[in-house]
């Protein structure tokens, strides 16, 4: 790692460590998102950030990001992956437009979930990289990146972080007013790009109902010096849900349908033209009685069930332009949380979550190349529970733990140790893996002068192997891979410390951590240096896939983040400020090698102007040269990307029968048009990110 990402880690380090000891008695405790790639979040005329309602859970002791309202509109991400990627810590898999997974801290797939209302996606985007997430922005109210203590609260397979979309899908409280509606689209040049989503809210007596619906359309994106061939995509999805309403509570659900058909760039995809043809049906549902009694203060639910399944699309070995291979999903997840009333203890007052979680997974291929996962069955269960304790005004302790149990069933195969045959055949039996993970997490929060908060989170996860870890064994050639699982996989464990300081409310506001992640048995892909065609007897000669094991090594983690926003002066009618970001992560082995496919170290800022309707802003981030790389690895260069944007909101007279607001915006990206590769991606070599691009939004509300 280069000396100058060392001393900026230090640095953060040291400041947060210098502020633990300091006691503030009268400082602030209550602790928003902060979101400073781009703080449309307006200002209280104390400078303030508009504060999100706290969940159950401790969430001050979490570290959390967010993408919120007018952010979403003028992002042209057709994934949460991509919308999310400018934050701290978060990156993007960016295999495709329509299929890009979040990267967080350097962790992916297995160990992200990525949900909606508190419900998993329940596809196969954590399957495979050109698998995508079945969650549109262009249906999400706000998403967040939660990483921390609450992620034990989802379980193990969150080990990395949790990125959370919410909605208004099953209503929670009655509409203002009895009826609103809203309206948002935008197109994009880059693409050709068109979008847009309407969404309908009502309320009478004791009953709320929603429903929304969505569509975009995208072509080949232009890249510098030509086009990035294979990369168009449509998708739409439509819900609806209703809620009936109680004093102290709800209880609501929602059905909800989407369907998407992406491309798959590269140069053998372009040349079959590879796409994926998915399909989705969800039914969620979830509660809450908060009025107290017996000890009890809230009982919440969530549940929901789906089926997915998504063709893989293009010309095959007969010249055929057909179905290759097809996935299916089939799963069910339900979580039950009850919050007891605080108990008075010698040390203080006592408040706590307890609760259980279930789940159940079907997922396997089928097709003409549908070799890559026979049908597997996961089973889980889980119970999990935080007790938090208020020692003093400024002092506050969180603990929390989850015990789960897994159940895998396959067919487990067996390769030679070499992976290269003969036999050029690999055998296989049935299998059937039992795991039980053990997780806890503590944690201190300190409140400190000038509305500083300190906290210090000491965490102990564990994660068992997933079913495609265990038992792929197949080609999986819209991604350009062989993969090889392991059937003898262990429980992976991941002993982390943290440190964070932030201040989020004044002029100045800011968030900063510094953690250090030991992992041992962690389970990764690792590249064996063979290539492959469809079938495992022409591994070790020449062939477009690229042949990849599941292994387990002991690993190291640390890395840093910084976010920040400066109100410098009022200017006009409106604010002027500057913001900034920072974010390193370092992985390798114990043996000094490198983990694969970490991102670069990245630096940004920029300078603002907000005032009551007007909002602009220009930025840049810049991602420095990638050359800590793994065997079979290349480097990858760093890049300058420039954004900028200019919005105009106005409210209109609530007498009016009329729109109540109305937003319009123009926003532009990768302004110097420059060659961007993604250094985690496994087509970076063949796939550069769109080049310059100018977005229009509006955002009508009724």
């Amino acid at each position: 790692m280069h000396v100058r990402s060392w001393v900026s880690t230090a640095g953060i380090g040291c400041a947060a460590i210098g502020f633990i000891g300091i006691s503030a008695p009268n400082a602030q405790e209550a602790l928003p998102e902060i979101a400073v790639s781009a703080p449309a979040m307006p200002a209280t005329s104390s400078g303030e950030l508009q504060r999100a309602p706290s969940s159950a859970i401790g969430t001050t002791f979490q570290s959390t990001s967010a993408v919120t309202g007018s952010d979403i509109q003028r992002s042209n991400a057709a994934s949460l992956a991509d919308l999310m990627s400018g934050l701290p810590g978060v990156s993007a898999s960016t295999f495709a437009p329509g299929a890009s997974r979040p990267n967080i801290r350097g962790l992916d797939d297995y160990r992200v979930r990525v949900q909606e209302n508190g419900i998993g996606t329940q596809d196969a985007s954590d399957f495979s990289q050109d698998h995508g997430v079945s969650i549109d922005p262009l249906s999400a109210d706000k998403v967040e990146v939660i990483r921390g203590p609450a992620t034990l609260r989802y379980g193990s397979q969150a080990i990395g972080g949790v990125v959370s979309a919410t909605n208004n899908r099953i209503p929670e409280t009655p509409t203002p007013g009895g009826f609103s509606a809203r309206f948002k689209g935008g197109a994009s040049s880059v693409d050709n790009g068109l979008d847009g989503a309407v969404s309908l809210d009502a309320s009478g007596g004791n009953f709320a109902i929603h429903t929304d619906a969505y569509a975009r359309r995208a072509g080949d994106y232009r890249i510098p010096g030509g086009v990035q061939a294979n990369t168009r995509l449509q998708s739409e999805g439509q819900s609806v849900g209703g809620s009936y309403l109680f004093d102290g509570g709800y209880i609501g659900t929602a059905i909800q349908h989407i369907t998407s058909l992406y491309h798959i760039p590269g140069v053998i995809d372009a040349r079959e033209n590879t796409r994926i043809d998915l399909e989705q049906t969800k039914w969620t549902s979830k509660g809450e009685w908060r009025a107290p009694t017996a000890g009890i203060d809230a009982v919440r639910f969530t549940f929901g069930a789906s089926d997915y399944h998504h063709n893989e699309l293009g010309i095959g070995a007969d010249g055929i332009d057909g179905v290759q291979n097809v996935i299916k999903n089939r799963e069910l997840e339900g979580r039950l949380e009850l919050d007891h009333a605080a108990v008075a203890t010698p040390l203080g007052v006592l408040t706590g979550t307890w609760g259980g979680q279930i789940g159940h997974r079907e997922l396997g291929t089928a097709g003409n190349l549908g070799g890559l996962l026979a049908p597997t069955k996961t089973d889980t269960a889980a119970v999990f529970g935080f007790e938090q304790i208020q020692l003093t005004d400024t002092l506050k302790l969180q603990a929390a733990g989850r015990i789960e149990h897994h159940l895998v069933k396959g067919l487990a195969p067996s390769f030679p140790a070499d992976f290269l045959p003969p036999p050029d055949t690999f055998t296989e039996e049935a299998g059937r893996r039992s795991f039980a993970p053990k997780s806890v997490s503590v944690g201190v929060l300190k409140n400190l002068p000038w509305d500083m908060v300190a906290t210090l989170t000491a965490q102990r996860v564990q994660r068992a192997p997933a079913a495609p870890e265990l038992y792929s064994r197949g080609s999986d050639d819209a991604s350009g891979t062989f993969v090889i699982g392991n059937p003898n996989l262990t429980i992976e464990t991941a002993q982390t410390a943290e440190i964070g300081l932030r201040r989020t409310v004044g002029q100045l506001r800011f968030e900063s951590s510094l953690y250090y992640t030991l992992y041992k048995d962690f389970i990764f892909k690792q590249v064996t240096g063979h290539f492959c065609t469809d079938t495992f007897a022409t591994c070790g000669a020449t062939g477009p896939l690229i042949q990849v094991a599941y292994g387990q090594r002991d690993a190291v983690f640390r890395g840093a983040e910084l976010s920040m926003q400066l109100d410098v002066t009022p200017l006009g009618d409106g604010i002027f400020g500057i913001d900034g970001q920072y974010d390193v992560v370092r992985a390798t082995f114990t043996d000094g090698t490198n983990v694969p496919r970490i991102a670069p170290m990245r630096l940004g800022g920029g300078a603002w102007w907000r005032s009551a309707e007007w909002y602009a802003r220009v930025g840049l981030l810049h991602a420095f040269t990638q050359n800590d790389i793994a065997p079979f690895e290349t480097p990858t260069d760093g890049y300058n990307l420039l954004r900028a944007e200019l919005s105009y909101t106005h409210m209109f007279n609530a007498a009016d029968n009329g729109p109540r607001e109305i937003t319009i915006g123009l926003a532009g990206d990768n302004l110097l048009n420059a060659a961007i590769r993604n250094h985690i991606s496994f087509k970076k070599a063949e796939v550069l990110q769109p080049g310059l691009g100018v977005r229009l939004f509006t955002n009508v509300r009724f």
